[in-house]
């Protein structure tokens, strides 16, 4: 029987896999459409990879309201600022393999 071509065969590198757990943290308030926009491509990039994602919202912590309020929506990868206004989904896909 003949061999399958390597350019017909799939392979695990194909598909990105997270090396540590992560978890993405997408700061927003109610009645934002960035935000809105910024949901939407935090809930796809973290499904498509198994990241866990939460939402916080600026208005209901003081202490995020200080540090992000000019920036809103702002993504956090583990606690750490990633981006702001506007989520590249190819960068954050990026920042979670690494």
């Amino acid at each position: 029987m003949a061999r399958m071509s390597p350019i017909f065969r799939r392979t695990a590198a194909a598909v990105p896999r997270v090396p540590r757990e992560r978890l993405v943290t997408l700061v927003r308030k109610p009645g934002c459409h960035l935000c809105d926009d910024a949901q939407a491509v935090v809930e796809k990039v973290c499904g498509d990879l198994g990241v866990p994602w939460e939402e916080k919202d600026i208005t209901q912590d003081q202490a995020l309201h200080d540090a992000y309020w000019e920036q809103i929506p702002v993504v956090l990868v583990d606690g750490e600022q990633h981006t702001f206004w506007r989520v590249d989904a190819e960068r954050l896909r990026r920042a979670l393999v690494q």
